[in-house]
């Protein structure tokens, strides 16, 4: 498989901005001495405030354990060519991003959730909910896109449901993006080129790269601030699914066209399979605006509006391994293969096409005083404004041939939040009592219709083939307490009510509709935290949440019609319901911390793809999995400065013992590890802080066997469909040549692994970047 005209240009400019580096960065470097550890920079170890000028949904009492990251730490250290790229070091988070600008399956798992389970966590962006909980899966992807790496001031992460502030979506982990809000004129410029080359992975074989750039300015005069980004990214990633047959579906003596190239493997069951050729090599180009202004009516009340739109073109590719005795490639009918013969179908080497077009608004008043009474007021809005894939029926020799096909339009899905928030502090001087609570509703609406169309290239939609439709709403009342009843003692009690709602369901084919009774639902949440922080440099934290995850849309609604019997789903699906507890010990210095969480969570109701083997036919949906247990070990540490004085370092290392403990509908699941959450895992990283304008980073990140079927019938995690362990280098050294110039060099998988999430992870990939600032 040959370069792209996209991975050309990219080592074009990797090697042009190689040379510039290394001359100027390098001996500039060899000619300064490493800075004195007077000079070292202390690391604030306090819990994060965030101020007015700040919208965020993060509470002002904090009952968890939480992780932060600056801009300056992202600068240094990562190699962050997506938003969720700064997350790849946080304890016990692991992005299961196959390329650059994966925008559909990047997804968040969490000490106990894996990323199977997107709606599990919840992403934020300046308070505005980027979690995609239309659904739960690789497809319902947070809308990372909507951040540029460039933009964040910094980012917060929070473990688990124990804030009233959350609905149970939080059961895994909270994420919240910070964007920067000048106050003062500046602008910024950064170029950004990638290039990997893929390789030893069944016979595909090339180099794919990125380009990229983005451009920001803001400035504030008087009560008013502004901030204008702008993000453009053209990624060329690599093969990422595979067309294959089971050796044994082979029909002896069936005719057929004799041919060669097919690659013989063992699936993750071990059962031997044939390779037939690649899939799902994705060309996306990636466009990002966004605006945002702001009013400081008085000097501690802001009124903030963003508007923001995402749009991303897409073609994936296929190429067949198949070739006949004139050496041409066979994308489709009869096949032998070592003298069996195999069908193909038009779907095993099907490209297709996406165009999206993504806006989202916020308007947000927030008051700061920290005095007696601050409030806060909210509303978000993301419309999918245009959101189509197009996919041949036919057989096709390239994704740019013409024939019969369908289209997925999902136009006028999205999700829509407003919140209403307050702190009361009956004695501001002490801060004895600080009381938080709220009222919030968050609305989520999917639309999929799915159409034949003549030409799949170009066509607008012929005749209906299927359609889902489905609104869920959450509205909930919350509550909680920080009172300090003692100098070295915090307790923290909260409970958030919640009424869910689901309506408008419905599911159709092309000649038959089915609608849904709506469904209502009433919970309460309670939370509580203790901490006691009596001895010197040590603090001690307890805490405890219930958390209700309530199905979304697709769970619900998404299925198929069957000899006009609704088929593949269940609208009566129960909440999830998770007891977790959290107990750390954590110890601090001046330019270090230590600590020690243990965890545990037990899911009743737990929502899974699976097998009722308890009826027959058996039925294949997603179902209630009676009870998953995790019980674990998370261990996180971090130095700036110590104990030398130009070194940074953290390590984090988790254990989950997570077993699916009832299953009275898939008993073959019972004591088996939870799918995609691994025993082990860890990352790491150190950072040599040369001078004060040269930098270098070294990180790691590890995990442990993990798999995707709940009876872990699935050992074989080399291979397509599996999830292997991993152990991966990463290198970053950065160069600051003068005070608007700033220049990088990266390493991703810098010792080549091939490793799989289902999908291929990227190979050893090499990053340049370069930036102004005014």
């Amino acid at each position: 498989m040959g370069s792209s005209s996209c991975s050309r240009a990219s080592r074009r400019f990797v090697a042009r901005f190689l040379v510039r580096f290394f001359v100027h960065g390098i001996a500039s470097c060899l000619a300064l001495q490493s800075a004195s550890a007077d000079d070292a920079p202390t690391r604030a170890l306090d819990r994060v405030t965030v101020t007015g000028s700040r919208p965020s949904s993060i509470p002002v009492e904090i009952p968890t354990t939480i992780e932060s990251i600056t801009r300056d730490e992202i600068d240094t250290r990562i190699n962050a060519t997506d938003a969720e790229d700064v997350l790849k070091y946080f304890p016990s988070l692991n992005i299961r991003k196959r390329y650059i600008g994966d925008y559909d399956h990047a997804v968040l798992g969490s000490r106990a959730s894996g990323t199977g389970n997107s709606a599990r966590s919840l992403v934020y962006a300046d308070g505005i909910l980027l979690s995609n909980l239309l659904g739960n899966g690789a497809t319902f992807t947070p809308r990372w896109g909507l951040v540029s790496p460039e933009e964040i001031e910094r980012v917060d992460v929070l473990y688990g449901p124990y804030s009233a502030a959350y609905p149970g979506n939080s059961v895994g982990a909270v994420v919240e993006y910070v964007t920067r809000m000048p106050r003062e004129t500046e602008a910024h410029v950064k170029l950004l080129g990638t290039t990997s080359h893929f390789h030893d992975v069944y016979a595909s074989e090339g180099h794919y790269g990125t380009g990229g750039g983005s451009a920001a300015i803001g400035s504030r005069s008087g009560p008013v601030s502004w901030w204008v980004d702008v993000n453009r990214l053209d990624s060329e990633g690599q093969p990422l699914s595979f067309a294959n047959r089971l050796v044994s579906t082979g029909v002896a003596n069936g005719g057929g066209v004799p041919v060669t190239g097919a690659v013989f493997d063992q699936n993750p069951k071990n059962q031997n399979w044939w390779i037939l050729g690649s899939t799902t090599q994705t060309h996306t180009t990636q466009d990002q605006a966004k605006g945002k202004i702001a009013l400081d009516i008085t000097p501690d009340m802001r009124l903030t509006y963003l508007f923001a739109v995402w749009r991303n073109d897409s073609v994936r590719s296929t190429t067949s391994y198949l070739r006949d005795a004139n050496d041409k490639r066979v994308t489709g009918g009869r096949v032998a293969i070592n003298g069996l013969t195999y069908a193909l179908t038009p779907s095993d080497f099907a490209p297709t096409r996406g165009a999206l077009e993504h806006v989202t608004h916020a308007l947000t008043l927030k008051s700061d005083t920290k005095s007696t009474f601050d409030f806060s007021l909210a509303a978000s809005l993301y419309d999918e404004n245009k959101d189509e894939v197009r996919t041949p029926t036919v057989v096709v020799n390239s994704a740019s041939t013409p024939g019969a096909g369908t289209i997925t339009d999902m136009r006028g899905s999205g999700w829509s939040t407003l919140a209403a928030r307050f702190v009361w502090r009956p004695d501001p001087a002490s801060n004895v009592h600080v009381v938080e609570g709220g009222v919030q509703r968050d609305a989520f609406k999917l639309r999929t219709r799915v159409s034949a169309t003549g030409n799949w290239l170009s066509d607008g939609p012929v005749a209906p083939v299927s359609r889902f439709d489905g609104d869920t709403d959450l509205t909930s009342l919350w509550l909680q307490d920080a009172w300090r009843f003692a100098p070295e003692w915090k307790a923290i009690v909260g409970a958030r009510a919640e009424r869910w709602t689901a309506h408008d369901g419905l599911i159709a084919n092309a000649s038959t509709a089915f609608g849904y009774a709506a469904r209502r639902q009433q919970a309460i949440s309670p939370k509580a935290a203790v901490g006691f922080t009596g001895f010197e440099g040590w603090e001690l934290r307890g805490s405890y949440g219930h958390a209700l995850r309530f199905p979304t849309v697709s769970e619900l609604y998404q299925g198929a019609i069957v000899d006009n019997v609704i088929a593949n789903n269940d609208p009566s699906l129960r909440p999830e319901r998770s007891n977790t507890i959290e107990a750390t010990v954590e110890r601090s210095w001046a330019r270090a911390s230590a600590r020690l969480t243990y965890f545990h969570e037990l899911t009743h109701d737990a929502l899974y793809s699976q097998t009722n083997v308890n009826v027959v036919p058996n039925v294949t949906n997603i179902q209630n999995v009676d009870r998953i247990r995790t019980n674990g070990l998370e261990f996180a540490g971090s130095s700036r400065g110590w104990p030398l004085s130009s070194i940074d370092f953290a390590a984090s290392v988790t254990y989950a013992d997570s077993k699916i403990v009832a299953d009275a509908q898939f008993p073959a699941a019972i004591d088996k590890q939870q799918p995609r959450v691994p025993r082990w895992r860890g990352a790491a990283y150190v950072t040599w802080r040369a001078t004060d304008a040269v930098s270098a980073t070294l990180g790691a990140r590890y995990s442990g066997k993990q798999y995707a079927t709940l009876d872990n019938s699935d050992p074989n995690g080399a291979s397509y469909t599996g999830f292997s362990p991993f152990l991966v280098f990463d290198a970053r050294v950065r160069y600051r040549f003068d005070r608007h110039w700033t220049g990088s060099l990266g390493i991703d998988n810098f010792n080549d692994r091939t490793y799989w999430a289902f999908h291929p992870y990227p190979k050893r990939t090499f990053v340049a970047e370069v930036g102004y600032d005014l």
